[in-house]
């Protein structure tokens, strides 16, 4: 990919990047679209975050893993919707939103590389396309998750970070909860984001659904 990956977490990451994520999100996530039979599966009422379940959970898992240092992400498998993907840095576009990786690629994910590096204290992020003109992408069958899945997320230090799936969502992209969704809970956490909800051909997806995971392992 080219990067040069030397370097302190600090001087890859920005103030404006976290606010971005907060109040930008969703609208530049996937603006594209297409009929695919049903549309993909939607988050079911049983893979909800339970209402202060993050908090709760979060303190729980305190000591119970050790967050791994800085490195960037390379690669993605989600085993039960059939995901493995590799990963792209991606950042915030000419207008100021957060860029997806090429539509063109359907087996292709994105972490927002001005986040929290998947595994380190906080909260990573990444993004990918529910589909395409041609037809379902990477991130299709993410609203069929359920609590207790398994994550793997591969970085470029060679370590892998095991997350468990504590809650799934969807959420409008007009009222996005942005603190929410990307607020530090005190330990390694990830969200996985694609578009959902309803669909039209004049305005795209209306929602983000976002899957709610912590890191549980590594290695």
């Amino acid at each position: 990919m080219g990067q040069d990956y030397t370097g302190s977490e600090s001087r890859r990451r920005s103030p404006w990047g976290v606010l971005a994520l907060v109040m930008l999100t969703g609208l530049a996530l996937v603006r594209n679209g297409v009929d695919v039979g049903m549309g993909p599966p939607q988050p079911a009422v049983a893979a909800a975050l339970d209402s202060g379940q993050s908090k709760v959970n979060s303190l729980a898992a305190n000591g119970a893993v050790v967050p791994l240092a800085y490195a960037p992400a390379s690669r993605i498998a989600i085993p039960a919707i059939r995901v493995d993907a590799p990963i792209v840095d991606v950042g915030l576009d000419p207008n100021g939103w957060i860029e997806a990786p090429p539509a063109q690629d359907t087996n292709l994910a994105g972490w927002y590389q001005n986040s929290i590096a998947p595994g380190s204290q906080g909260t990573a992020v990444i993004v990918g396309h529910v589909d395409n003109a041609g037809g379902p992408a990477v991130f299709y069958g993410l609203g069929a998750l359920q609590k207790g899945v398994h994550i793997e997320v591969t970085r470029y230090d060679g370590r892998t970070a095991v997350f468990e799936v504590y809650g799934v969502e969807v959420f409008s992209k007009q009222n996005f909860p942005g603190a929410r969704v990307y607020g530090d809970t005190g330990s390694p956490e990830l969200r996985v984001i694609t578009c959902g909800g309803g669909y039209s051909r004049a305005g795209g997806y209306d929602g983000n659904v976002v899957v709610f995971a912590r890191m549980i392992a590594s290695r």
